[in-house]
């Protein structure tokens, strides 16, 4: 049977070989657990290293108009990046 995994990764800029600055995995296998600790290193220092290994990019993020008197607001990471891998499950 095959499972899905899913990566996000919120990197610094648009681009897939930008800096990863977050990131959360969602494990449909039940081999890994998200990271309890906000320390943890990322699992790549970029996208374009997932695709590498073999994540395949099934979202890219959404650019936004900046909004002039904005620049200083806080808000949600931006530069969302979905992977996903299929992998085989043993259930």
């Amino acid at each position: 049977m095959k499972r899905q995994k899913l990566l996000f990764l919120y990197l610094s800029n648009s681009t897939p070989d930008s800096k990863t600055i977050g990131w959360s995995l969602y494990d449909g296998t039940g081999k890994e657990k998200p990271p309890a600790e906000i320390e943890t290193e990322p699992p790549y220092e970029s996208a374009l290293d997932a695709m590498k290994d073999g994540w395949r990019v099934i979202q890219l993020p959404t650019l936004s108009v900046d909004v002039p008197g904005q620049e200083y607001h806080t808000n949600y990471l931006e530069f969302e990046f979905i992977l996903e891998q299929i992998e085989d499950c043993d259930d």
